[in-house]
Formats: structure tokens, C-alpha cells, sequence
């Protein structure tokens, strides 16, 4: 994948050291391992959640509300720390930090498995977030101080097809766990892989960091976590009042902004700041940053209402379901690694461009989707999707990546992951809002139609499908009329919202196309021998 040459006159980056060189490639499947057990967790637990919500012993009895929670104390937490933790990677060295966040991660897997309440389980699951926060910035800084810059591409590329594999695993493995053993082995499963990375890691991974990482800068790490978790906040809270008008949402999503405002005013006038401003003055790189924000809103969005579209309108199992989601991942796996090869030829430009109108047109063809559609046209849809994202995320986290020297990695990191955070999240409750709303309006009718039913129980039966079909089957024979009405609304709900993450993919294709760079010049080659590179002091 071509990339960025140093500027004019600036020497060329140190090379690595012989000894971790030779090892490089057994390092970031030591990484991958760590990103596996962080990625798979959010999407094990979606396969767990009717489990947890049955009464004791089988579960914990909680409500949708509680359940809500259990995922949002998560991302909350998640997103507020992912920035401060790349900084403090980049100064206290990134290997203590992954290791600090595994040993959390796998500490709050255990203490959730044993959860006796669902309190219980938003408390662990947030402490999950903290070591979570402190995973996922450490692996890609730690990967790009191990390869050099022109292998750099390559890494990214199996980095981000691990990502895919682990999103579609989460849910078959979901399933086994769940046919075999109570709901706490979602959480246990982690384990583990978490004591297995952390003896790997002691091992394999060199630990690095900013050589000159200057002063502290407290005011900005504050701003930018109080910023980021009423943003996130506020997103979540609209998701799931279907209402971003709501004074609460505004309240708390606008503060968030406004914060996040007084931080950039802050690093700008800061002589020693947390990030420098300046890089997002580069069309790369804020484009690069808009495209990851935007092609994971489109993902996350359809990913919510398709678990829905195959059990709960076509009656697949959670293990048929995470079966179903494989070509996704094969594509990923098949194509981002050798993305690199096709930016060489045509430029990260025409690349990153044609992979959005792919994602664009896929969550398109999701139109054809009905209650009957032979699978093998959903497979398709998930195969070219997954294709196209091969084709978006390495370069665009390349061109982030590469944006910032060596020794600020951890910070660049964090960037990269809080902007595909922030956009996941945005588009759960986004099109998760338009996916309820919709459905709302087209069940409505159907709902007040039923005699002897409450008013509060047919609102409460429109909340979401799942909530419909549980009062038809109560109903018995005669709520057989109201299941084909509800797939009914739900599949016009799914259409309207998959046409919603086909705009917001074509609004991600024009991004790419009028900002990200085209070809590059080749990186030239460092003149130093390895054994004399000192950069992020690699040890």
C-alpha cells in the first residue's frame, strides 16, 4: 500500500532493531489475540442477552432497560478512556498499559460471569470497558513499532481482517456456550485467552514509548474524557428514547460537544498539548478519521437490525444466525490483508471510494430482503459487504496511522478507535431510532385493533418486534394475524433504515473522493542499521 514520504529534508525513521524484527509477524498474532477477546465480547454478549433476561436460576431476570445498560456501561466507559489511554501508552510505554488492560479486562470477565444481579452485571461490565480502553490503542501503537513503515500497510490489513473474524465468531460462539452451560460462560470463555495473551505478551512484545513525551497535561486528558462520555452518553440515551429532541439527550450530547470544543481551544493554546491540532488541518487525515466515523455508523446500524431480520423474522437460531454472518467475515479476511496490493496500483483514493458505493449499494440490496428471500442473497449482500470494507478500513487507518510520527503512535491509536467508536455508537442509536420508530408506526394500527388488550400493554407491544411476538404468542391462535403484521412493519422498517446506511455510505464515498490523497510516492528506505534505532525507545 503506498503511503506518505517523510517530509522534505526530514531524516528517515530509524530502522527496528534485527532481533524484534525477526519476530514481528509472532508479535501481532500475539496482538491479534488481544483484539480478539475485546471485539468478540461486545458481540457474544447480543446472542446471551435473552438468556440473562429469563428469571433465576437460568438468568438474571433483567429488564430491557437493565439489558440496555449491560452493553452501555461498556461503550461508556470504553469510549470516555480510549483517548486517555493512547496518551498514556505513548508515556509510560505501551506494553505496561496493554498489560494493565488485559489483566482488568479478564478480571471483570470473571466478576461478570459470577454477577447475581443485573447491578451487578453493569458494574462489571463497565469495569470490562476500563481494561478494554486500554487494549485496543495499545495493539495498533505497539504494531506499528515493531514493523517498519513500508510493512506497516500489510499488518493494518490482517490487524483489521482480525476485527472481522472476531465479529462474526462472537456470535457462533455465543451460541455453542449458551446450547451447553449457563449464561456466565460468555464472560468466562475470556479467560483464558486473556491469561494465555498476557504470558505471550511478557514473552514476545517489546515495550516502547515516546522518547520526549513532555509535560504532563492534565486539563486536557479531563476535557477530553468528560467530553466524550456526555457524547456518548447522550447518543445512547436518544438511541433508546427513540428521541434525540428529548431535553435530557440534548443536555447531555450538546455539553458533551461543548466540552470536546474547550479541549481543541485548549490544545491550540497549550505549549505542551495532549494532541497536536494541527494534524486535523490535513485533508488525509480528517478525512481518513470521517471515513472510519462513518463506514462503522453504516455498519453498526444494519449489524443491529439484522439480528433481528434473521431470528426473529426468518426463525434462525443465535448459532444459525452467527453462521450466517461468516461471509462477512471471510471477505475481510480474504481481502484486507491484500488491500494494500490494490492501493499500490490505483491509489487509497479510487480504492476507499469504490469500497464505500460497495458498502452503499450492499446495505441497498438489503431492500430484497423478505421474509422468504433464498439465504444465499443475504450471504451474497454480507460477502460484497465485507469486501468493501476490506477495501476502506486499512487504508484510511493507515493514512491515521502514518499521519503522526512513530513515538506518538498510542495517541494516533486512540484517535483512530475513538472515532470508530463514536460513529458505531452514533448509528446503533441513529438508525436503531429509525428502526423503532418505524416499526412503531406500522405495527400501531394492527395493535389497536386487538380486543381486550390495554392500552400499556399494546405501547409496550410496539416497542420492537421481539415485544410483539411475545404478546401474539400469549395470545395464542389468535395472535397469529399479529405475527405476519409485525414482520410485516418490521421488514419496512428495516428498509427504510437500510436505506438510511446507504446514504450515509454514499456521504462517506463523496468524503473519500473530494479529500483522501490518491497515489503516493514510494516510502524510501532508512539508511540506519536496526540495531542503532532508538524511536519510541523499543526495548
Amino acid at each position: 500500500m503506498a503511503t506518505s514520504p517523510p517530509p522534505p529534508g526530514a531524516p528517515a525513521a530509524p530502522r527496528i532493531p534485527d532481533h524484534i524484527h525477526r519476530r514481528r509477524w509472532a508479535i501481532l498474532s500475539v496482538l491479534m489475540l488481544s483484539l480478539l477477546i475485546v471485539v468478540l465480547d461486545n458481540s457474544i454478549l447480543n446472542v446471551a442477552m435473552k438468556t440473562i433476561a429469563t428469571r433465576a436460576p437460568a438468568g438474571l431476570g433483567a429488564t430491557q432497560s437493565e439489558l440496555e445498560w449491560a452493553i452501555n456501561a461498556y461503550t461508556l466507559v470504553f469510549a470516555g478512556l480510549l483517548f486517555t489511554s493512547g496518551l498514556l501508552g505513548d508515556r509510560i510505554g505501551r506494553k505496561k498499559v496493554l498489560l494493565f488492560g488485559l489483566a482488568v479486562f479478564g478480571t471483570g470477565s470473571v466478576l461478570a460471569a459470577v454477577s447475581a444481579s443485573p447491578a451487578e452485571l453493569i458494574a462489571f461490565r463497565a469495569l470490562m470497558g476500563l481494561g478494554g480502553a486500554f487494549v485496543m490503542p495499545a495493539t495498533l501503537a505497539i504494531l506499528m513499532n515493531v514493523f517498519e513503515r513500508e510493512e506497516q500497510p500489510r499488518a493494518i490489513g490482517v490487524w483489521a481482517g482480525g476485527v472481522g473474524l472476531a465479529i462474526a465468531i462472537g456470535p457462533i460462539a455465543g451460541g455453542l456456550l449458551l446450547d451447553h452451560y449457563w449464561w456466565g460462560s460468555v464472560f468466562l470463555i475470556n479467560v483464558p485467552i486473556v491469561l494465555l495473551a498476557l504470558a505471550a505478551m511478557i514473552v514476545l512484545v517489546p515495550d516502547s514509548k515516546d522518547p520526549d513525551p513532555g509535560r504532563l497535561d492534565p486539563v486536557g486528558v479531563l476535557l477530553s474524557v468528560v467530553g466524550l462520555v456526555l457524547l456518548v452518553y447522550g447518543i445512547i440515551k436518544g438511541g433508546q428514547l427513540a428521541d434525540f429532541a428529548d431535553p435530557e439527550v440534548l443536555v447531555t450530547a450538546l455539553g458533551g460537544l461543548a466540552v470536546l470544543a474547550v479541549f481543541v481551544i485548549h490544545q491550540k493554546r497549550s505549549d505542551h498539548p495532549s494532541i497536536d491540532i494541527g494534524y486535523f488541518r490535513k485533508p488525509a487525515f480528517s478525512a481518513a478519521a470521517a471515513a472510519i466515523a462513518l463506514v462503522f455508523f453504516a455498519l453498526m446500524g444494519v449489524t443491529f437490525f439484522i439480528v433481528f431480520y434473521v431470528q426473529s423474522v426468518r426463525g434462525y437460531s443465535p448459532l444459525q444466525s452467527g453462521l450466517l454472518i461468516l461471509p462477512l467475515a471471510a471477505a475481510q479476511l480474504i481481502f484486507a490483508p491484500r488491500a494494500r496490493l490494490v492501493v499500490d496500483r490505483f491509489g487509497a483514493r479510487a480504492v476507499c471510494t469504490a469500497g464505500m458505493l460497495v458498502v452503499a449499494v450492499t446495505m441497498a440490496g438489503m431492500l430484497l430482503l423478505r421474509t422468504g428471500t433464498p439465504v444465499w442473497v443475504l450471504e451474497a449482500l454480507f460477502f460484497l459487504q465485507g469486501t468493501g470494507m476490506a477495501h476502506i478500513m486499512p487504508p484510511v487507518t493507515v493514512a491515521i496511522m502514518q499521519a503522526l510520527p512513530r513515538e506518538k503512535a498510542g495517541s494516533a491509536s486512540a484517535l483512530n478507535n475513538t472515532f470508530r467508536q463514536v460513529g458505531g455508537t452514533l448509528g446503533v442509536a441513529v438508525l436503531g431510532s429509525l428502526l423503532s420508530t418505524t416499526y412503531r408506526d406500522g405495527i400501531q394500527g394492527t395493535l389497536d385493533a386487538l380486543p381486550g388488550v390495554p392500552g400499556p400493554v399494546r405501547a409496550a407491544a410496539g416497542e420492537s418486534i421481539e415485544a410483539t411476538l411475545g404478546l401474539a404468542d400469549r395470545l395464542g391462535p389468535a395472535g397469529r394475524p399479529l405475527i405476519d403484521s409485525a414482520r410485516d412493519a418490521f421488514l419496512h422498517a428495516m428498509h427504510v433504515t437500510a436505506l438510511g446506511s446507504a446514504v450515509v455510505s454514499v456521504l462517506g464515498a463523496v468524503v473519500v473522493a473530494a479529500f483522501l490523497p490518491g497515489k503516493m510516492a514510494p516510502v524510501p528506505r532508512a539508511a540506519e542499521p536496526r540495531d542503532e534505532w532508538k524511536a519510541g525507545a523499543a526495548r
